[in-house]
């Protein structure tokens, strides 16, 4: 039982503590889609909580889209799972003629996947991005910046950085899309990805990330910081891509 404001080593608000409880059990499927959530009663009971509090905890799944309910009615759960994503089926430059992966990969989903490029600006990195890319103190590169989306509901925010020297003058540093992505673009430079590493960590969002992806409530996002690297090891792309921690988890195979 959750103990109170005061006393609690949670020093989260009593209600964010009860959606977190419930919010687990809805993504492990403890309480499955349709199913009804406990009534408030019980809520109250188990929880040691008002009625306000409860009802405000029942609000936070609502706004995240995880139950469905109104006042006097069932809270029921909503058909809801986590998005597996598999990164490696992205890295891959597509084929000649072909759309981008992410594309490709939304309609196998049965979704109609879209991408918006918000910007390309050259500009100075963040540290750990510089850092990766091997750039001096003052090194500049090119960043993408794209908002991708299924079915017009935004899913991830995408900053790509490209070395300058190695973006200017070419399409990388064009404020236009690139068919068939990027991938497919730095191989016919004669940069083609050979090795890409990810780092994933989960975060509080950035107001940018934030209002970009429409999130709900201040749920942490999936933040990964993915480089890629051609021959002889030289880091032609780092990547952020921040997704919604709530509605993906993301799978890695090892042989």
């Amino acid at each position: 039982m959750p103990k109170s404001d005061e006393d609690a080593l949670d020093r989260r608000p009593l209600h964010e503590r009860i959606a977190a409880d419930l919010r687990d059990e809805i993504m492990s499927g403890d309480l499955a889609p349709a199913a009804s959530l406990p009534s408030t009663a019980r809520l109250k009971e188990r929880f040691d909580a008002s009625n306000a509090t409860v009802q405000k905890a029942l609000q936070v799944l609502k706004d995240e889209r995880l139950v469905v309910g109104r006042a006097g009615a069932a809270v029921t759960v909503r058909e809801h799972q986590q998005e597996t994503v598999r990164p490696a089926d992205f890295g891959r430059p597509a084929e000649p003629g072909k759309p981008y992966p992410w594309l490709t990969e939304a309609t196998k989903r049965g979704k109609r996947g879209s991408i918006q490029l918000l910007g390309v600006t050259e500009l100075r990195p963040p540290h750990d991005v510089a850092e990766r890319l091997g750039l001096p103190e003052d090194g500049m590169a090119v960043m993408r910046e794209q908002l991708l989306s299924h079915d017009g509901d935004p899913v991830e925010l995408v900053s790509s950085y490209y070395p300058l020297e190695l973006a200017r003058g070419t399409a990388l540093a064009e404020a236009r899309k690139i068919r068939g992505g990027t991938p497919a673009l730095l191989a016919a430079m004669g940069y083609r990805p050979r090795i890409t590493v990810d780092r994933v960590s989960a975060r509080v969002p950035t107001q940018q990330q934030y209002e970009a992806l429409r999130l709900p409530t201040d749920l942490p996002i999936l933040r990964t910081l993915r480089v890629v690297y051609s021959d002889d090891d030289i880091p032609i792309e780092v990547t952020v891509m921040a997704k919604a921690g709530h509605l993906y988890e993301l799978q890695y195979e090892f042989e």
